[in-house]
């Protein structure tokens, strides 16, 4: 073939390469083989695939540990911490009530947390770093303890069945009991008196000359120390302490058993 020739043939058979978009192995002019040479025509190129980002996972949302209608000592810890820290001042009541969900939105958004009102457990740990392990009379500052079992002496009449340990007052007849009360009792300097007593008298308007201050439904039963209604221990809880007498802070409840407990039943103070 000649020269001419052949040089038109190679033109034709790149023509049918760049159409079909094919590979060429290309030669030197002496025969020797290249390379590959990609050959594309302009918008036959398969386009590029593009890598897209990943989406960044959302940042799960904190685990919601209590909220409000919740009960029972969780809540009990919990109203008490805030009280540490000044967010709460009622209770500790152990219901997640209204003043709660207000004092944890009020913890929360002091620190930067979404305002929820519910407890979760980042609000939890923030909360834990800033206040110590409350002790079971500040989860019962208020009262709501659980009452002990009764002493053997208040299993029989009509008693008045009050324990310092865990710091209630059981009405009790012939055994069983029909009214249980948090009590409060005498400091260190002036203690309440155990062992067993009968209510000698009893004054519904009291006032104390002594130490000036009122003693409604006061029903004594050692000396001037009395079971009466005190406005302090309803104001304060256990963070005050009588003189001797043993304290009530239900008024209502203390006006009931009032009616109910006659002069000479029996009162039991024991631990």
């Amino acid at each position: 073939m000649r020269t001419g020739d052949m040089r038109r043939a190679v033109a034709a058979l790149a023509v049918v390469v760049v159409a079909g978009g094919c590979t060429v192995q290309a030669t030197d002019g002496d025969g020797k083989s290249r390379a590959p040479v990609r050959i594309e025509m302009p918008g036959s190129a398969s386009p590029t695939p593009r890598t897209t980002p990943p989406t960044p996972a959302s940042a799960t949302p904190a685990k919601v540990l209590w909220s409000r209608g919740d009960s029972g000592r969780d809540i009990r810890e919990l109203q008490a911490r805030l009280r540490q820290v000044a967010w709460i001042f009622e209770g500790p009541t152990g219901t997640y009530d209204d003043a709660t969900v207000d004092a944890v939105k009020g913890f929360q958004g002091k620190r930067g947390l979404p305002k929820t009102g519910e407890t979760d457990s980042v609000t939890w740990q923030r909360l834990l770093r800033m206040t110590r392990e409350p002790g079971k009379w500040e989860l019962y500052l208020m009262g709501g303890q659980p009452a002990d079992a009764p002493d053997a002496r208040c299993m029989t009449g009509r008693v008045l069945c009050i324990s310092k340990s865990s710091r209630t007052l059981r009405w009790m007849v012939d055994g069983r009991t029909l009214e249980t009360l948090p009590v409060r009792f005498g400091t260190d300097s002036t203690p309440t008196r155990e062992g067993v007593f009968h209510v000698y008298w009893k004054s519904r308007d009291h006032y104390s000359t002594l130490y000036h201050s009122p003693m409604p439904y006061a029903m004594f039963f050692s000396g001037g120390q009395a079971v009466h209604y005190s406005t302090d221990f309803a104001a304060r809880g256990y963070a005050g302490g009588s003189h001797g007498c043993v304290n009530v802070r239900d008024e209502a409840a203390i006006s009931e058993l009032f009616d109910e407990v006659r002069t000479g039943d029996k009162v039991v103070v024991h631990w």
